[in-house]
């Protein structure tokens, strides 16, 4: 496969997660140098961070049995680009892999939060990713076709929204809720590259991590329709407590609880 973005964003690939201790799962290894500190940098600087990551963080969140690990890589990795914070996107973007996200899946993710969390967000995603991918063997044709056949419309769903917004904001800007109706709804939603559960829980978790609360009701209300159970969604909010700190999460808490007993969870 060629390298996507060689030229422009040469990275390397050494972090390695499980020098954090013994008995830790074999995994890859992987770094951006000079970004990404060794376990001996972390030692260093906060020992009580480098216990907490291997004793609580990756021995015990990612075990818990809320979310499956699958589910867990998903919400990480959008978790991790939504906030461009590309230090430990090599390893888990390895780690979704392993945990069964495919690569059309991880492609698909990424070209869902460049709408969701902007374009250079998604590129800088796409630098690591690119060599990733290299080393993995993955080819362009494990990933999803440009133009695929869309999956089916729910019209009235959609006739509804769209009367919404049209009625609420396109005196405020047109060319958005024309892009919103075709760029997003009528297009990226119905692509069949990710299941409409995992875009949901996608866009969920990037709100959240990004702070975004206003637009977590409607996204979140569209993940339970699409499959995402409460305790599921529960537990991403503990998951992402981790990745994107309490203060998103708590800010979210009470937009999600509104939403549980608005549905009568």
């Amino acid at each position: 496969m060629k390298k996507l973005v060689q030229t422009l964003f040469p990275l390397a690939l050494c972090f390695s997660v499980p020098a954090l201790g013994q008995g830790a799962a074999p995994g890859p290894s992987l770094s951006l140098p000079g970004s990404a500190p060794s376990m001996a940098q972390i030692q260093s600087v906060s020992p009580a961070l480098a216990s907490y990551t291997e004793n609580l963080v990756l021995d015990e969140v990612w075990n818990r049995p809320g979310l499956s690990a699958r589910d867990r890589s998903v919400v990480t990795l959008a978790a991790l680009i939504s906030r461009n914070q590309q230090v430990e996107l090599p390893y888990h973007v390895n780690l979704a892999l392993d945990n069964g996200v495919q690569p059309s899946e991880i492609s698909e993710l990424i070209t869902h939060l460049a709408f969701y969390s902007g374009w250079a967000n998604a590129m800088s995603a796409v630098a690591v990713t690119a060599e990733v991918f290299e080393a993995r063997d993955v080819e362009t044709s494990d990933l999803p076709e440009v133009s695929p056949e869309l999956l089916p419309l729910d019209k009235e769903a959609e006739a509804q929204r769209q009367k919404f917004v049209q009625e609420t904001f396109g005196e405020v800007s047109q060319g958005v809720v024309d892009y919103t109706e075709s760029a997003l709804f009528l297009d990226l939603w119905l692509r069949p590259g990710l299941k409409p559960r995992d875009r949901s829980l996608v866009t969920v978790s990037a709100l959240i991590a990004a702070g975004k609360v206003e637009q977590v009701p409607f996204h979140l209300n569209k993940a339970m329709t699409n499959g995402l159970s409460k305790d599921q969604a529960s537990e991403v909010l503990t998951h992402l407590a981790f990745y994107a700190g309490w203060p998103n999460v708590f800010s979210a808490m009470p937009v999600v609880k509104k939403v549980f007993a608005d549905r009568g969870e």
